[in-house]
């Protein structure tokens, strides 16, 4: 079993992971980034561009190499209950203010008795139900997003719930959140009560600057890279370099300028 297969519950805390973030929709750009090697690939179905269906091919294409991850569109069973019926590792739960909504989200993603999880999905059925159930209890991870003001003010307590492996920081909304781009006390608020609770604390960055800068303050899982970012700058990089290497004018087809 290679690291990338070993569970991710197992791996979390061990080591930083890096995260590719997925949004445009598109399978095929998820099956050709397995060859980046990161550690989880997370598909966002909150505001991503998926359909169940997308969803599942996407899931198909990089399991089980490599753990999948689903930004769900809301706290809510039947969201949890569809990504992980795709095959998804776990589920980042978003917009989480209360240690209660964090308990919601663990019950969502667990079978009886431990939660409230409905049986079925096409895969679990096709892997051998009973055995899928009992697996799944013990790997599913469940991460919720502190993404506003009222979150952090309640970190500890959602940090502390039974069932939660980690925290992902949303950068971006508890930015709005607060009113200002000054959001690094709030962050370091809620590392400390993931750290002070024993589980894993994760933050949404940019790119792998930003990324490695956070990892080395203690965040355990971080986003080095998003398609919609790959895509534009990759473009945008190929256009420039042509555009320095390319003569300033066209020869005619006589030689003359």
């Amino acid at each position: 079993m290679t690291d990338n297969e070993t569970p991710l519950r197992r791996r979390l805390g061990r080591q930083p992971l890096a995260a590719l973030w997925m949004s445009v929709g598109s399978p095929t750009i998820v099956e050709l980034s397995r060859q980046a090697r990161a550690d989880v690939i997370v598909i966002d179905m909150q505001h991503g561009l998926w359909d169940r269906a997308t969803l599942e091919q996407a899931v198909g294409a990089v399991a089980p190499g490599t753990p999948a991850l689903v930004r769900v569109g809301e706290n809510a069973p039947l969201a949890i209950g569809q990504a992980l019926d795709a095959g998804a590792e776990g589920v980042i739960v978003p917009l989480v203010e209360s240690a209660e909504e964090a308990a919601q989200a663990v019950a969502a993603a667990r079978f009886p008795p431990h939660g409230n999880r409905s049986g079925g999905g096409v895969r679990p059925l096709a892997t051998g139900f009973i055995d899928y159930c009992v697996a799944a209890n013990e790997r599913t991870v469940v991460g919720v997003m502190i993404e506003t003001a009222r979150g952090v003010k309640k970190a500890a307590e959602i940090a502390a719930t039974p069932g939660v492996d980690f925290v992902l920081i949303g950068t971006g909304d508890l930015m709005l959140s607060l009113g200002t781009t000054d959001t690094d006390g709030a962050c370091r608020s809620v590392l400390k009560a993931c750290q002070k609770a024993g589980i894993a604390c994760a933050i949404y960055t940019m790119n792998a600057d930003a990324a490695a800068k956070r990892a080395a303050e203690g965040y355990a899982l971080v986003t080095v890279a998003s398609d919609i970012d790959v895509i534009i700058h990759g473009f945008g990089s190929a256009v420039q370099q042509f555009r320095k290497a390319a003569p300033a004018k066209a020869k005619s087809r006589t030689g003359k300028t």
